[in-house]
């Protein structure tokens, strides 16, 4: 009978030990698959950052006659009110894939209007570096702010590129 008994607690600590080696296995796959969720949120936070970054430059340079204006909201990049025709720079208003949320932190233009994005989220990215052209400021934060780093410091803002014309040599005009 004492030996029957000796087994049973061999047993049950055998099962002790596999739910823990479960437990600590499903653990690291939870922990990977958030990893990659909020790696494959990071990609579309770039993407709709910088669509909406390119409609508001579109819209800008779109805008008739000398004194250019930004849109003021970002609906006017759905369908241009200074237009008769239709005119659309962006199919629809992607919706915040880090902050979970349809609405954007609309950076406002000095001159009025929207001139940016950036994302509501207070979280800190993953990514840090290995940036493309129009987002290579991002690493430049990464490194300046190290761990204070948000994901609301990703500003998708359209300037216009300031160029020289061939007649004033100097002279700076815009686009």
């Amino acid at each position: 009978m004492a030996s029957f008994s000796r087994q049973r607690g061999f047993t049950y600590l055998l099962v002790l030990f596999f739910l823990a080696v479960v437990t600590a296995g499903l653990a690291a796959v939870g922990e990977l698959w958030s990893t990659s969720r909020q790696q494959e949120r990071e990609r579309e936070l770039l993407f709709a950052g910088n669509a909406i970054r390119q409609a508001i430059g579109a819209y800008y340079l779109a805008t008739p006659g000398p004194v250019k204006q930004y849109p003021a909201g970002l609906e006017n990049l759905l369908k241009d009110p200074r237009f008769p025709d239709t005119r659309r720079y962006l199919r629809r208003v992607y919706p915040d894939p880090v902050a979970d949320s349809p609405e954007w932190a609309l950076i406002k233009a000095p001159q009025g209007g929207i001139m940016g994005i950036a994302s509501a989220s207070e979280r800190a990215p993953l990514k840090r570096a290995g940036f493309l052209a129009p987002n290579q400021a991002f690493e430049e934060q990464a490194v300046r702010l190290k761990d204070k780093l948000r994901y609301r410091d990703w500003e998708f803002i359209y300037e216009p590129i300031m160029r020289r014309t061939s007649d004033q040599g100097a002279g700076i005009s815009a686009p």
